[in-house]
């Protein structure tokens, strides 16, 4: 089973144009799926909205286009959290070709308020969740995490212990040290022997995209638009299957069958309780 999966780094307008977001990622849906795209992954809190004074719905036009191109689409967004007077989720909504809200991810780490209230591109009182769900695809099972996240592994690992095959991982915006966050990317794919994917708004700096497989880098792009990859999942469940080994004789690029690597029993008795 294979899919292409196009990774959109757009050209991101804040303020009083910021709703403009939604329109120009309804085109580059258009756009991906035009160029045989199958999923589609767009930034951190694109098209938003990205601040509490300007609010707006992107779902049912970015709906209306996933069903017009057959495409699923993953987009970030806000949220009011149920009951509180003034906290906000940080969302990535899954939507599947037939236009249908499959499932959100709502950013669980690190604690609230971190970067989000009062920035200069953000600006609204950050509450984090605590779930971390993934979703069935025909193609494969997809988890989300949200930008800094990567740096926590263990929630890739959850994911992947959950049945996460591909593991999507939208970026705000990073421009001190790309090269160590691409590294990460690139090591969660590696450690779960799942796909990775990463792509950031570009709001006066160069972009950050690539898709990662357990074995090498799939694609990357410092460019606005679309970057794509084909993704073989029968590669990845092939690699799971084995048992762990370094063949010695190139057949593969990675140890498969790393998960059994793990010894809980060995995590209970050192962590603190």
């Amino acid at each position: 089973m294979k899919v292409k999966l196009a990774v959109v780094q757009p050209r991101t307008r804040l303020g009083p144009e910021e709703e403009t977001n939604v329109k120009e990622a309804v085109r580059y849906i258009d756009a991906a799926a035009r160029r045989g795209a199958q999923l589609v992954l767009f930034p951190e809190t694109y098209p938003g909205p990205w601040t509490d004074r300007i609010r707006y719905d992107p779902l049912g036009r970015l709906a209306a286009q996933a069903k017009a191109s057959g495409v699923w689409v993953v987009a970030g967004t806000s949220e009011p959290v149920p009951g509180s007077a003034d906290g906000y989720h940080n969302v990535c909504l899954l939507i599947g070709p037939d236009g249908g809200l499959v499932g959100k991810y709502r950013r669980t780490s690190p604690p609230g308020p971190y970067i989000y209230k009062g920035g200069p591109f953000w600006d609204f009182n950050y509450t984090p969740a605590d779930d971390l769900p993934v979703f069935e695809t025909p193609f494969g099972t997809i988890g989300i995490l949200i930008c800094s996240e990567v740096f926590v592994p263990e929630l890739s690992r959850i994911l992947a212990l959950k049945g996460a095959e591909i593991i999507l991982l939208p970026t705000g915006r990073v421009v001190d040290f790309n090269e160590n966050w691409l590294t990460l990317v690139r090591a969660r794919a590696v450690e779960n022997l799942a796909f990775t994917a990463t792509g950031q708004n570009l709001i006066g700096n160069e972009g950050m995209a690539m898709v990662a497989s357990p074995e090498r880098v799939l694609a990357e792009s410092k460019e606005e638009g679309i970057l794509l990859a084909e993704l073989d999942l029968g590669r990845v469940r092939e690699l799971r299957r084995l048992a762990p080994k370094i063949s010695g004789s190139g057949a593969f690029k990675t140890i498969p069958g790393i998960a059994s690597f793990r010894r809980p029993e060995v995590f209970r008795k050192n962590l603190p309780a």
